[in-house]
């Protein structure tokens, strides 16, 4: 899976959960907390991404 694929994807399932929680019930606030997780989940699953391929790059620096 490349990066792009992978952006690409983490975007659609964020602007579906802000959908489906702006469409609910819940509060406002609710609604941010879910999108602030969602955001969060997207950025650590790019750095694992990006640290597996410094890892296969055998790359000195792994952090991203």
């Amino acid at each position: 899976m490349t990066l792009t694929n992978l952006l690409f994807r983490l975007m659609l399932i964020a602007g579906l959960a802000f959908s489906v929680v702006a469409c609910g019930d819940n509060d406002a606030e609710e609604a941010g907390e879910t999108i602030d997780e969602v955001v969060t989940d997207a950025g650590n699953k790019v750095e694992d991404l990006c640290e597996d391929v410094k890892d296969k790059a055998d790359a000195e620096d792994k952090d991203c």
